[in-house]
This record gives C-alpha cells, structure tokens and sequence, in this order.
C-alpha cells in the first residue's frame, strides 16, 4: 500500500499519515469501512448499537456496538449525488439513474416494468432557454459571432459578447421558474394530446398515460435546460398499450405545440419590468428505438445521456457547489466574471423578489428545482433501487455472522433494537488517499466489466455507471 509507485506525489503530512494509518491496529477493518462505502470522500460517522433478541425468550440473537471498531464509530456513505462533492456516491447515483431511465424504455420485470414497453411511443426531446444576449459559441464550421473559431474547450465559450448588455436578471429569473414552465409544458402536453387525438381531456386521459423521466443540466452560459424521456402508456400505464391513435407523430407533434404555449408571468419590480418567460426556440425531439424512422439514439445512448448529468449541477459552469452569502465571497473563491455576475444578479434581486429565494439558490444561478425526476409510472423508484442495495449488503452480513435468512416467522418472533447517534464526517488526509485509491480500483472494475460483457454480447450491452 505504501511502496514508491503508489505514494508518489503525496505532500509530506498526507504521506505522514497514509504511514501512521498502515502501522494502526485497526487499519485492516478502517480499509473495509471505507471499501463498503464504495471509497466515499466523505463519509457519516456514526456511534452506536443493535441487538436482536428472541421475542419469547430474550435470548440475543446477535449484537453490534460501534465500541470495537477502530476509533469507536462506523463509517457509512455520504449519499451525495454531486460529483464535485463525492466521485463515490455521485458514481452509485448515476449508476441508479440510469438503470432507472433504462428500465423505462428497455422494460425489465425485476423493476416492475414489462419488457412490452420498447414496443410504446417515447422520444427524448430537449427543452432549452431563450436568448439573453448573443454568446461566444461553435456554430458548425462557421466562425463564432466574435470571429474566431473558438476550439472545444475554449473558456469564452458561453460567456456574453458584451457583458454590458446581457440580460442577467432575466438569466437567473427564468432559471429560478425554470419548474414552474416545466410544469405548465406537461399541462399543456396532455391537452394538446387530447386535441389532436380529437378527444376530451377526459377521454384521453381514459385511454392513455404520458410518463417521462427527466434531468436538468446547464449549458455553457449558465442557462438550464431540460432532457426528458416521453413515452406513451396505455390507461394502465406501462403494463398496456397505447391505444392505436398515440402514434410517434402524434407524440411529436403535440410536445412542439405544448412548448409553444407554455408562459409564466414575472411582475415587475423596483427597476425590473414585468417579464414573460418563454421556451426557448431550440427544441429539439428525436424517436428513441426502431420505429422505422430512421432513428439513431439507442436506448442505451439515452440513459447513459441522462445519468451522466445527474450528478452534475452548476458548477461545470464555473460557480460552485455550495450557498454563498454575499458578493464578497466571489472575488475569495476566484468565481469567473459570467458566473460571478449572474450570481451578483441574484443576490440583487432577492429583495425585489423574496418569495423566490434567489439568495439561498444563487451558487445555483437561480435555479431552486430537483435535477432528475420522473413521473410516478415511468418506471421503478431511486428508493426502490437503493432498497435493493441494501438488502443485499443485509443478506452479506448475514452470512459472514452465520445468521439464517429472515422470514415472516422469524421476524414475527424476534425483536431488534438499535440507537444511533451522529458522530461527525470525513476523512483524515491518509484516510482521504486511501478511500480515492479504493474508489478508483472499484470504476476501473466495473469499467472493465462493462467492457468484457459488451465484447462478449456485441457491444450491445451497457452498464453504464456501475
């Protein structure tokens, strides 16, 4: 663990302690701490014990105390889903998003969705914001507005022409009612469905269900924009066909004219004049799977598409990822001149607006809504997913303590009581080397089996993110 080759580049201290923390009584059980954690870079400490008693008899079943582990506490994962926070758990959420997503459009009966889906209408269309003011971009091989051809990963790319004239109040005000226009967007989806069908809401609503499942990401110029799965259901949702009239075209043509209508009203304010939020013009819907349309997303493409940005929020625009508190802040923490300024903008406009909390969402660019989220019959649930997890760990301890597998009799005749309480988080600078090393040992496993199962079934085959 701690030759030449694997510490080269440490800092002294880190290295002193990666030393001190080999050479500890307990680093055999603090390595599979971490390692359960799946390499978490900040992990909950917890105090505490759980004994399982026979009902009748008070016999102990089995016990548990944090007592006699090293340090007294048990390491357990952070949860967060930000990959600027924690790679691990940002990994694992991934990896849950996508299999959800998948699960919507390939079917898989372990997740209580039919295979019959990939047979539904679905598309994946994207929802993006107006302009506020002409940007640096890659328009094709053209040259940007600017005149130069700017490379991919230019860092102008996104930030305004003229910073003088780009509408950064109306920037951050439409980020902040970005939910609100997704929301009125699936109203005005169902009516529009129902009109083209040539029906009543009603009716079509006895006919048909619209599930998506949803992700938020933001472009280069710190605007958010919306991918969502479409797919049409039958009444019973993904367990029937859609009637013979939910065509792909319908479908299409219906998310078109929906986006179209969709218009939130912002009040004016102090020197903020009343504003009308609107769609942007760019949007874009492709059929997903072989409709005959000539199509070329996979579904595959599509879940891994919407998992990767799932764990990402604003700050791969350059802001960061945590609340700041005034504008003194930005200059400490080196925040670019675009960001800087949208966030400026609302801290600025929190008084004229207080009902929007743009204050608490700045380090968001405004933006207060959930980054991924599905309708309740897209497909399984993240809780579901995770429940799965965590019967399985359940069933691992389980067997390596010698204990049988619950059953309803069992449960109904043992009692089990536990108290936990909050003990602090984080690493120490050997510890945080070591849980990045378990980390990376544990994507560069599953990369290589991703690999290996999509040689052997050609290629057709993605796990995605683990």
């Amino acid at each position: 663990m701690t030759d030449t080759a694997t510490t080269a580049g440490l800092g002294p201290a880190t290295l002193a302690d990666v030393l001190r923390l080999a050479g500890s009584p307990g680093f055999d059980r603090i390595q599979d701490q971490i390692r359960r954690t799946g390499g978490c870079s900040d992990p909950i400490h917890l105090q505490g014990s759980t004994i399982t008693r026979d009902a009748a008899t008070g016999h102990v079943l089995h016990s548990y105390s944090t007592d006699t582990e090293p340090g007294g506490m048990l390491r357990v994962a952070c949860g967060n889903r930000r990959a600027s926070r924690c790679p691990a758990c940002a990994w694992t959420y991934a990896g849950d998003t996508y299999h959800l997503i998948r699960a919507g459009l390939t079917g898989d009966p372990n997740k209580g969705t039919p295979e019959t889906v990939r047979d539904h209408p679905r598309v994946f269309a994207t929802l993006t914001a107006p302009s506020f003011g002409p940007v640096h971009n890659r328009p094709g091989k053209r040259p940007c507005r600017c005149g130069a051809s700017h490379a991919e990963d230019a860092p102008e790319l996104g930030t305004p022409l003229s910073p003088a004239s780009y509408d950064y109040a109306g920037a951050v005000l439409w980020n902040n009612h970005a939910s609100e226009l997704w929301r009125y967007f699936t109203i005005y989806l169902r009516r529009e469905i129902a009109r083209r069908a040539g029906l009543t809401q009603k009716a079509a609503r006895e006919q048909s269900r619209v599930s998506f499942g949803k992700v938020a990401e933001y472009q280069k110029r710190g605007a958010v924009h919306f991918h969502a799965v479409i797919r049409f259901d039958g009444p019973e949702g993904p367990d029937s066909p859609p009637p013979a009239w939910a065509t792909l075209d319908l479908l299409t043509g219906a998310i078109h004219a929906a986006a179209d209508r969709v218009a939130v009203d912002v009040p004016p304010a102090g020197d903020e004049p009343a504003r009308t939020l609107e769609w942007g013009t760019q949007l874009d819907v492709q059929p997903i799977g072989a409709f005959g349309h000539g199509e070329e997303i996979t579904e595959q493409a599509v879940a891994s598409y919407v998992a990767k940005y799932a764990t990402k929020a604003a700050e791969t625009t350059g802001t960061v990822d945590r609340r700041i508190g005034n504008k003194e802040a930005l200059v400490l923490l080196g925040v670019p001149d675009h960001p800087r300024r949208l966030i400026e903008s609302c801290l600025d406009l929190h008084s004229l607006y207080p009902d929007r909390k743009l204050r608490d969402w700045a380090h968001m660019l405004g933006f207060r809504g959930h980054f991924s989220t599905k309708s309740r019959r897209y497909s399984t649930t993240l809780g579901t997913l995770r429940q799965v997890r965590a019967d399985y760990r359940a069933a691992q301890q389980r067997e390596a303590l010698g204990l049988p597998d619950p059953d309803e009799e069992t449960e109904a005749t043992t009692l089990t009581l536990a108290h936990w309480a909050y003990a602090g988080h984080g690493h120490t600078a050997g510890e945080s080397w070591l849980a990045a090393s378990i980390h990376r040992d544990i994507q560069q496993n599953r990369e290589t089996a991703r690999e290996a199962l999509a040689d052997w079934d050609g290629g057709d085959w993605d796990v995605s993110q683990g």
